[in-house]
């Protein structure tokens, strides 16, 4: 079975840099300790209120890093004039809501056709690898193909914020999500909210190919070292991937 490759979200590092201001704890850093640890890609999301992740982190990470970066984006003009300067390996166009506290679903890619059209052209045509956060949708899934985009990233966050049937409905539509994408020759992705208790079930999933873990991670780091954390992660996976 083809490798799962874990792309880990360093956004959270930033949001306890800027609880109190200044340099520290650095998200690049961070980067580099994800690499070290065995990630496969670094993903960041430059939020349009800038909560997180800034500009100069993005700068940083297309300098200084050797992985792959995984730009998360709104669907914006402003956001994909970044992502066109900076050029990064992937871009993720993810919806956005200023009040939220975190990404609370998956963009509505049938609903937002006309509006995604360009910028998954753009993208595509500044060899950024685009894809779409969705949720386990059938028809979402038609939309991106329909939209040309190569990647979907499957929303995670419902089944890992669920417990027993609820959950298992949940983890079906994923199973059924990613065969369908896969049958229609999309690349599949999923993330949000996934940690050493639900990542197995999704890694076990032979249709995805990529995983994108950052708060649960972070958090986890505070008490054991962030290479640690990732280590352990990237064991979940390798064992519910065999």
């Amino acid at each position: 079975m083809t490798k799962l490759r874990l792309g880990v979200n360093i956004d959270h590092v930033a949001t306890i840099r800027n609880a109190r201001g200044g340099a520290f704890p650095d998200p690049v850093r961070a980067a580099k300790l994800a690499a070290q640890a065995g990630a496969d890609g670094i993903t960041a999301h430059l939020r349009e209120d800038r909560r997180h992740i800034s500009d100069a982190d993005i700068e940083r990470l297309s300098r200084e890093i050797d992985l792959p970066l995984n730009l998360e984006m709104a669907a914006t003009d402003e956001m994909l004039a970044i992502a066109l300067r900076h050029r990064p390996h992937a871009a993720c166009i993810v919806p956005e809501k200023r009040e939220e506290r975190t990404t609370e679903g998956g963009i509505d890619a049938a609903g937002q056709h006309n509006r995604l059209a360009p910028l998954v052209r753009r993208l595509g045509e500044a060899r950024i690898r685009v894809s779409l956060f969705v949720e386990a949708d059938r028809r979402q899934l038609d939309a991106a193909k329909s939209l040309g985009a190569p990647v979907v990233e499957l929303h995670t966050g419902a089944y890992c914020d669920s417990a027993g049937e609820t959950r298992e409905k949940h983890l079906a539509a994923i199973r059924d999500a990613a065969a369908y994408g896969a049958s229609l020759g999309l690349e599949i992705h999923a993330g949000h909210g996934l940690s050493y208790d639900t990542v197995a079930p999704i890694a076990a999933i032979p249709e995805i190919r990529e995983l994108n873990i950052g708060h649960f991670l972070v958090g986890e780091g505070i008490f054991v070292g962030l290479e640690a954390s990732i280590k352990r992660m990237r064991q979940f996976m390798d064992e519910a991937r065999k």
